[in-house]
């Protein structure tokens, strides 16, 4: 039996629906917002969160007219019956992404309904153990033009056993990638070779990647440009090569220019619970590797992504760090890697609202 399998067949009942909006500061400088999609029903409440990346976005669906989900359904009759529901009723979303972002928080709440309905966790659903799930930090560096390592520092003094994800860009020279590899434990580079028309866009820059390939030889490197200039040498390094923003699903890793050992899960990106499992079972299939990925959740998100890390891939350089650690201030306190205690009581890592 799949995994999705297990769950298909819970039942849900879904009385009414209903948003909250967050928002709050990053340590990136933007304020970010998410939209808490609520499911009640049978006296539980199930949550899931919109991580669409826009603004302008969150200000429409604030504005739109509830959803009418109310009925009594498998769980997989409720996924069915979203592919007939348009989750942008007022505009279309500023990125077609936005699309799979929403329909995974409408999921997710959904999901989360139905555990709590039966009175179990996805754990115990899927037949999984939840272990301590291993993280690391992702951040950008400071100063004007990127390359400011304080940051880095003060987490440093925080969480002395802490690793990193970073973000080379084209600013990056040899001796501040000499720093970064002398002082920092860096366990993921991200290139952003796949990100078009948004603030965080790296240009396929063959100087950079040279730079980075050598400067880090245990690093894994997530989505770099495959273009005529790049291609022969991240063949030779395909087997630390990993993926992100072109996964949302078993075609799209079918589709990769290299057979994948790596891939970064964020579940969003595949809008569908049963995508999400498919494309896990998959991977587990081919013996590649697995690691989960943040987009900055706000809430209810942020955990359900723990706990996911912590059923499917704990052992991951899993981008799934406590909220905290992105904030603008560097916390005087956090929780060390790797993160105990994310098993829930019941549901699918539901955080009470504020």
């Amino acid at each position: 039996m799949s995994l999705y399998d297990r769950l298909a067949d819970l039942s849900l009942v879904v009385d009414d629906e209903s948003r909250s909006r967050r928002e709050r500061t990053t340590s990136g400088g933007f304020v970010r917002s998410t939209t808490v999609f609520a499911l009640l029903g049978d006296g539980e409440t199930g949550r899931g969160e919109d991580v669409t990346y826009d603004t302008e976005d969150h200000d429409a669906l604030a504005k739109a007219p509830p959803f009418d989900f109310s009925g009594e359904y498998t769980f997989a009759e409720f996924s069915a019956m979203l592919d007939d529901v348009d989750l942008f009723p007022t505009k279309s979303p500023e990125r077609e992404t936005g699309r799979h972002y929403r329909r995974w928080a409408v999921e997710s709440a959904a999901l989360d309904l139905a555990l709590k309905q039966a009175d179990t966790t996805l754990g115990e659903a899927v037949g999984r153990e939840y272990d301590p799930v291993r993280f690391v930090v992702s951040t950008r560096l400071d100063g004007e033009d990127g390359t400011s390592t304080d940051r880095i520092g003060q987490i440093r003094a925080v969480n002395p056993g802490v690793e990193f994800k970073l973000d080379p860009t084209s600013d990056w020279d040899d001796e501040l990638v000499t720093e970064l590899s002398e002082t920092s434990t860096v366990r993921i580079l991200d290139l952003k070779g796949h990100y078009h028309g948004t603030t965080v866009d790296q240009d396929a820059d063959v100087a950079l990647y040279e730079r980075v390939l050598s400067g880090f030889p245990e690093a894994i490197v997530e989505d770099p440009a495959v273009t005529a200039e790049t291609e022969a040498m991240l063949e030779a390094e395909a087997e630390r090569l990993s993926w992100d923003a072109p996964i949302t699903g078993v075609e799209s890793v079918e589709s990769l220019p290299f057979e994948p050992r790596w891939l970064n899960v964020k579940p969003s990106r595949f809008g569908t619970v049963e995508s999400l499992l498919e494309t896990v079972e998959y991977a587990d299939e081919r013996d590649i590797s697995l690691y989960g990925g943040g987009q900055f959740e706000l809430g209810v998100g942020r955990t359900q992504i723990q706990q996911l890390a912590s059923l499917f891939y704990p052992e991951g350089p899993n981008d799934v760090a406590p909220g905290e650690y992105n904030d603008p201030e560097v916390p005087t306190t956090a929780p060390p890697s790797p993160l105990d205690g994310v098993e829930p009581a019941h549901g699918f890592g539901t955080v009470e609202e504020s």
